[in-house]
């Protein structure tokens, strides 16, 4: 049979806890260590690693597009309508 050792009123049996550690303050501490060209290389990383599965072919499909309307406005085909006009337009149906 165990016995247990009675503890006077307020004492812990356990050890205080040590603060724990946030990773993602850890990782930033270690990261801006680093030379501006790993930072930067790092950065590239990051912000790649939050793109689309597909995102090649997301951006390609931008890329022909962008080709597409290039093209339609030095042919001709499409009227380009200066931005403070649009601006304009946009307020004045959005002012409620």
């Amino acid at each position: 049979m165990k016995t247990y050792e009675e503890k006077p009123s307020g004492v812990r049996d356990e050890k205080p806890a040590e603060k724990k550690r946030d990773p993602f303050e850890e990782i930033l501490r270690a990261a801006l260590e680093l030379s501006p060209g790993a930072r930067a290389m790092m950065a590239t990383h990051l912000l790649e690693s939050l793109d689309a599965p597909n995102q090649k072919d997301i951006d390609a499909s931008w890329a022909e597009e962008i080709e597409r309307r290039i093209r339609e406005i030095d042919e001709g085909k499409v009227e380009l309508i200066p931005g403070d006009k649009v601006m304009a337009e946009l307020r004045s149906r959005f002012k409620g």
